[in-house]
């Protein structure tokens, strides 16, 4: 399953992210920010309108929106 299908507030692991699938200033600031491989996660929020986008994620004690474009290049494993 990828990030943006998480159920909201179930933690999850990241296995694996396509960094290929995007721009590298995108996953290299998502890098920074703690993203990859082995990081918990967690869904909160999904924008109302109509592609759901952004969704807001707790990864350690940040709260992070991501575009959903982003969270749909993380695979993760549920808790």
């Amino acid at each position: 399953m990828t990030l943006d299908q998480l159920p909201l507030h179930q933690n999850a692991t990241i296995s694996s992210i396509d960094w290929s699938g995007l721009d590298e200033r995108e996953a290299r600031r998502l890098q920074e920010l703690g993203f990859g491989e082995g990081a918990s996660v967690s869904a909160l929020h999904r924008g109302v309108l109509f592609w759901r986008d952004p969704i807001a994620v707790k990864i350690g004690r940040m709260t992070v929106a991501l575009r959903k474009a982003h969270a749909a290049a993380m695979q993760v494993v549920p808790a």
